[in-house]
């Protein structure tokens, strides 16, 4: 049986010629009340919901970029969490072109082969090795210049640092894996193909410890290769780079045998870090390393093919951080132009021995440069606000104007129609309305644009005042946490503690405060707002003063605690700050009830308002589970639902999700129908029905209806995503995302009303919702059929009886009215 759900508004293909109205409008007067499912449901009976994105049309990060000398105005964005984007006009215009056709939303690498630009090689996952960083799942290609795609290998090298391309022979290639980030694995360094990447060989490996992160082929000899080999890890407590294993490679025969050249350049004694290599196409005798070394780092130098080498530049502008940049390039045509990348865009023109100053850039962080090679004016820059196009040497670039921003958390405002807010990395924070409000051109005084900031910035949570709907709280790296008033514009600074921890270790920090931090209203008490440390803390006066609710709630393993970078680097930004208060969630039906969770695995909660806490942790969670996300059930008192992630420790992407209906007395581990390597972020359940869950993944979204006994993948149109963050809002789930910014599933009222007996039914008409005057273009009604028909007429009445309004459709019938209102499938007008 096909079987069918639409909006009044879609196309009436399947809707039996029968009295539609008399029989769905009795189905609807006895909807029943929703009763415990004990299977999972065809799609088919919602499928007339669609996830719409929301924005803000703002990039997010870009690690690749690429495009070819023989097409101008085309070139790719690989995102590190959205996919592949594509523009054929210069930049002014993008477009995702992987969506639907392969399994990691992060994309490392990307390649276009010069002599047929129809080839365009990509691969996925993340090697600049911050703390919120995604995996991929190998090597892609497409011969149709980015329209279709196939996943051609490497899937277990999980994280791909570059691809290059023979210059004269599409179907010869190299690829630099990194490997996976917190575990050893073989499937490491340089790899080849010779056949299009039907078949890879690992042609240089040094150990299941260190990959490969960087390639440089001489294009006048193909022959001729440089490889950078990266020992390093990223771990939930911290980061390491380099070691014994790190070093630089050159070939002379396409990569067939390989010969270690790292002592060639001269370094003293210790550990080498990251390199990054480049081979001038101008003269192919001249080789640049950029190098993470002490007390030997900087731009090295040579002009014999790497036989020996100079130290030309050490400045740290552009070291620092060495493991989030490290890159360098050579210009095609000028041997002494080359360009280095770090929080800026710098270019030298004597060949590496000064950079005077950097280029102007619309966004900083810069981690991958494509210049032309017919042509050394036009490039593509990929940053952490996406990729932005030159075709005047970096004089002006095009915008970044597209909806790739990656948002840790997600929360609603209590407006008509509410606001979607979180803090959006290396950004602002940003909240937008989700419709109405002349949504996507709303314009106002200061910050009232359709999108706003509201104080904070981009790795915190967002606490919307519930009652002063200008006044808003959140939260920022190194502890900051601020209280901004929409009104006045203005911000003060309450931090619970006035210590900058940026730079120490957490061994060595009084208040140890992660990277993102909860912030959280109480149900019962608006004056109430709760922040954690290592322990939970409460104010009652808008952040002016702070009270202790609790002792340390976390382990406290020395392990975790001691200094991160590595041996080389010290790298604290707060990201590594670890042991600390991740999750609080209040309950809402008492209000001394307050539930806590550890990034290091830990639960706890109080009945008595903070006077005692109780370790509940789960038997079976794992040790360092991080517990990313409580929710407190809104529907039953005692009952709560954990969701914790581990991909950091060990490699372990298994999903966790316990569910309690005690206090923490005992647990269920609810995650039946999950893939087993399809980790959760977060856990929701409706407040409209109880045991009708939500739960957010690396991938995308799951549903269950049988409070987490069974799920199933509530996809829909969403194209694979890590979904940060989602809520239950009004009749809509709200989702974060970290790549692709807000989107929302409205109108879930099928979800909610869905039943054994709906799902048996021939045709079901849903209850509707109700509309908002002035907000809501019309009622919208939803239904379900079993299978087609020709026609479908829906008739209103009101309460005598009467009709008052009838609509008919005939199989066949098209929508012409194009779709730009988010609503446009609402059907009626007047908002009755």
């Amino acid at each position: 049986m096909h079987r069918r759900s639409r909006h009044m508004r879609h196309p009436f293909r399947f809707v039996p010629v029968f009295t539609l109205a008399a029989s769905l409008l009795a189905a609807t007067a006895h909807s029943p009340v929703p009763t415990h499912a004990q299977q999972a449901y065809d799609e088919a009976l919602w499928g007339s919901l669609e996830w719409r994105n929301v924005g803000p049309p703002r990039g997010g990060r870009s690690i690749a970029a690429a495009g070819s000398d023989a097409r101008p105005f085309e070139y790719f964005m690989g995102t590190t969490g959205g996919g592949l984007w594509k523009t054929t006009d210069g930049g002014l215009n993008w477009d995702p072109v992987t969506d639907g056709q392969m399994n990691s939303a992060s994309i490392g690498a990307v390649q276009v082969c010069e002599s047929n630009p129809d080839i365009v090689y990509m691969g996925t996952g993340e090697t600049q090795i911050r703390g919120n960083i995604q995996q991929g799942d190998g090597a892609y290609k497409s011969t149709d210049a980015g329209e279709t795609w196939e996943h051609i290998g490497l899937t277990e090298t999980q994280n791909i640092a570059r691809i290059r391309i023979h210059p004269e022979n599409c179907d010869i290639a190299w690829v630099a894996a990194f490997g996976k980030h917190s575990a050893d694995n073989p499937e490491r360094g340089i790899f080849k193909t010779t056949d299009g990447g039907a078949t890879w060989r690992n042609v240089l490996y040094k150990s299941d410890g260190a990959g490969g992160v960087d390639i440089s082929v001489d294009v006048t000899n193909p022959d001729v290769i440089y490889a950078a080999i990266w020992e390093a890890w990223r771990r939930s407590w911290g980061m390491s780079s380099g070691g014994e294993d790190s070093g630089l490679y050159k070939s002379t025969d396409g990569g067939e045998s390989w010969t270690e050249i790292t002592a060639n350049i001269g370094l003293s004694d210790g550990p080498v870090g990251k390199i990054g290599v480049a081979v001038s196409p101008a003269n192919p005798n001249r080789v640049w390393v950029l190098v993470e070394h002490e007390p030997d780092g900087g731009v090295w130098r040579s002009d014999d093919a790497g036989a020996s080498w100079e130290r030309v530049n050490e400045e740290r502008k552009l070291r620092q951080r060495a493991f989030y940049y490290t890159r360098i390039y050579a210009d095609p045509n000028d041997e002494d132009v080359m360009y280095a990348l770090n929080t800026g865009l710098y270019r030298s023109r004597d060949g590496g021995e000064t950079f005077p100053r950097g280029i102007p850039v619309p966004h900083g962080d810069n981690h991958d440069l494509w210049i032309a090679p017919g042509d050394s004016d036009r490039m593509i820059n990929a940053n952490d606000g996406g990729a932005n196009v030159t075709m005047n040497g970096g004089e002006s670039w095009t915008d970044q104007d597209y909806s790739t921003a990656q948002f840790y958390r997600v929360i609603t405002t209590e407006h008509t129609p509410y606001h979607i807010c979180g803090g959006q990395q290396d950004n602002s924070t940003a909240c937008i309305p989700v419709r109405g409000w002349n949504q996507m051109s709303a314009r106002g005084p200061g910050n009232r644009a359709w999108y706003y900031a509201v104080g904070g910035c981009e790795s915190g949570y967002v606490a919307p005042n519930p009652i002063d709907l200008d006044v808003f709280y959140a939260g920022c790296y190194g502890g900051a946490l601020s209280r901004f008033d929409m009104n006045t514009g203005a911000t003060r600074a309450i931090n619970v503690w006035p210590e900058n921890p940026m730079g120490q270790s957490s061994e060595d920090l009084i208040e140890r405060v992660q990277w993102t931090f909860p912030i959280v209203f109480s149900h019962h008490d608006p004056d109430v707002l709760y922040t954690g440390t290592q322990k939970v803390w409460k104010t009652t006066n808008e952040g002016q003063s702070w009270e202790q609710l609790s002792p340390d709630l976390t382990r406290a393993d020395p392990m975790t605690m001691g200094p991160s970078g590595g041996p080389i680097t010290r790298d604290q930004t707060g990201v590594e700050t670890f042991a600390t208060v991740f999750a609080i969630a209040p309950s809402y039906h008492d209000a001394e009830v307050i539930w806590a969770g550890s990034d290091d695995g830990l639960v706890h909660v109080t009945r008595d308002g903070g006077l005692n806490w109780t370790d509940v942790t789960p038997p079976d969670a794992p040790d360092f589970v991080r517990i990313n996300t409580i929710d407190a059930s809104p529907t039953t008192r005692g009952k709560a639902y954990v969701s914790g992630i581990r991909y950091l420790v060990d490699d372990d992407r298994a999903p966790y999700i316990w569910k309690t209906d005690d206090y923490g007395q005992s647990w269920t581990k609810i995650v039946g129908g999950i893939p087993g390597d399809d980790f959760i972020r977060a856990t929701r359940e409706d407040p409209a029905r109880p045991g009708l869950l939500y739960a957010a993944s690396e991938r995308t979204v799951y549903v269950s209806f049988n409070d987490g006994a069974q799920w199933q993948p509530l996809s829909l149109n969403l194209p694979v995503l890590q979904v940060s963050d989602l809520v239950v809002e009004e009749n809509d789930v709200v989702i974060a995302t970290h790549g692709r910014s807000f989107w929302v599933l409205e109108n879930i009222g099928p979800l909610r009303q869905m039943t054994d007996e709906v799902a048996a039914a021939g045709a079901w008409l849903f209850e509707p919702i109700d509309p908002v005057r002035g907000v809501d273009p019309g009622a919208q009604f939803q239904y379900y059929l079993a299978e087609d028909a020709e026609s479908v007429t829906f008739e209103v009445m009101d309460a005598a009886g009467d009709v008052i309004r009838t609509w008919e459709a005939v199989a066949g019938d098209e929508e012409e009215e194009e779709e730009e209102n988010p609503f446009a499938a609402f059907f009626g007008g007047g908002g009755g």
